[in-house]
């Protein structure tokens, strides 16, 4: 069986950039026919949402002129092309490596829908090889960055010498609902932004790079209500029910001890944690939960603020700044983040 090495990331973001601050007069007049206390609790929930600020593929201008779906969905197409198109070259020049030597293609976005998917459009843009294998992933929403790698891991176990992209490309900011005034939509709008990633991974002898111990999925019974999209005229409505970061807590410990227990390790033997910052919530949750076992997650932490929540791309952004740090050789990282399904999903590194 081979190994599967980390061998770089790469994050590219949208043009568009404003603070919180810069967002709020314009929720202001979004809501303001609705009631004072209403506008106040949802100006608190901007405020408090521990995101500083967010990159987006449209200016904020048209984010919130009532758009139809079908337009929206055009801009996504339009942008997620293009920042596909960037960030994978940028992990191409970062690695050294020429398009038409990699072997498989993995695709992750749950932010808008096209048909054929983003990887047939790299193959043509990039040159990539005519027998490319390609695998899209668009229902795992925010576990789709860990979903992405564990596809990876899985093939090129099984296939040594091979080379794999994984792409995630999300826009958040294409799914945002103007008629929808429930909480989870407010609670999206305050912590998503867009972003582009994308991981290099090979199972070539000659690899440099973290390599990956071992992966799994857990998947919580009966709680597919939690997190996901409805497909509606409108566009993508959010999901996002209020009990997440209690589920989690709740499930946490058989999340976390014996997957690393499996792998032979345990959580005083894990070094780095690599989550995704699903929101303030679900980062205090796991912060409390990590922190009473002496971890921290403050790259997680970071990423939020700088950034905010980009969906599936947001682990992988956590990722890079560990991919840029000086790691002592056997140290150990453990990805976590999780997902409509309701989903954890995990891997397990070693430097």
């Amino acid at each position: 069986m081979s190994e599967t090495r980390i061998v770089t990331v790469a994050k590219t973001l949208p043009e568009y950039c404003r603070s919180t601050e810069e967002i709020i007069p314009f929720v202001k007049i979004w809501l303001a026919d609705e009631e004072e206390r209403f506008q106040r609790k949802v100006v608190k929930i901007f405020e408090g949402a521990a995101v500083e600020k967010r990159y987006g593929i449209m200016n904020i201008e048209e984010v919130f002129s009532a758009t139809s779906f079908e337009d929206k969905n055009a801009i996504y197409v339009r942008e997620v092309k293009k920042l596909g198109k960037a960030v994978l070259q940028k992990a191409l020049n970062q690695s050294a490596w020429q398009a038409d030597s990699l072997d498989y293609i993995i695709t992750v976005s749950c932010t808008g829908i096209m048909i054929p998917s983003l990887d047939a459009y790299l193959i043509n843009d990039l040159g990539l090889r005519e027998d490319v294998v390609r695998l899209p992933v668009t229902e795992m929403g925010c576990a789709a960055g860990i979903s992405g790698l564990i596809y990876a891991h899985n093939f090129l176990k099984s296939n040594p010498g091979k080379r794999i992209a994984l792409v995630a490309v999300e826009s958040p900011t294409a799914t945002f609902q103007l008629n929808d005034h429930s909480m989870a939509n407010m609670v999206s709008a305050a912590i998503f932004g867009d972003g582009a990633a994308c991981v290099l991974l090979s199972s070539e002898e000659d690899a440099i790079g973290p390599k990956i111990l071992g992966e799994a999925m857990y998947h919580f019974k009966d709680a597919t209500h939690m997190m996901g999209f409805d497909l509606t005229n409108h566009g993508l409505k959010m999901i996002l029910d209020p009990s997440v970061p209690e589920t989690i807590a709740e499930h946490f410990p058989k999340i976390v001890h014996p997957f690393l227990e499996v792998y032979g390790t345990s959580i005083d033997g894990v070094d780095h944690l690599i989550f995704h910052p699903g929101g303030r919530k679900i980062v205090q949750t796991v912060e409390e939960l990590f922190g009473k076992l002496g971890k921290n997650i403050d790259d997680t932490r970071e990423v939020l603020r700088a950034y905010g929540n980009m969906s599936s791309a947001t682990v992988l952004y956590v990722l890079e700044r560990f991919m840029n740090k000086d790691i002592p050789k056997g140290e150990k990282g453990l990805l976590l983040s999780f997902g409509p399904g309701f989903s954890a999903q995990r891997v397990l590194l070693e430097w």
